[in-house]
C-alpha cells in the first residue's frame, strides 16, 4: 500500500491541535508528537501514491500552525 511518513514542525503551542486535527484527517493512519527537530510524526496511506500525495499537499500542510514538512515516501 502507498503510504509515507511526513515530519512536521509546528508553531509553538499547537502541537496538542495538530495531532487532534491529524487524528481525523482521512489516509493518516498514525500520528506522533515526538522530541527533537520535529514536533510531529504522521503516517498516510492510500490505495493510490496520488492519494497520499494529495492528502500530504491539499490537507496536512494546509493545517493551521503547521509551519514545514518533510515527507518521506516509502519504498514498496
Amino acid at each position: 500500500m502507498p503510504s509515507a511518513f511526513v515530519l512536521l514542525n509546528t508553531e509553538l503551542g499547537s502541537e496538542d491541535a495538530i495531532v487532534r486535527d491529524l487524528k481525523n484527517l482521512e489516509g493518516v493512519r498514525e500520528v506522533f508528537q515526538v522530541y527533537g527537530v520535529y514536533d510531529i510524526i504522521a503516517k498516510v496511506e492510500s490505495d493510490t501514491m496520488d492519494k497520499v500525495k494529495e492528502t500530504i499537499t491539499w490537507k496536512l500542510r494546509k493545517l493551521t500552525g503547521v509551519k514545514s514538512t518533510l515527507t518521506m515516501i516509502v519504498m514498496e
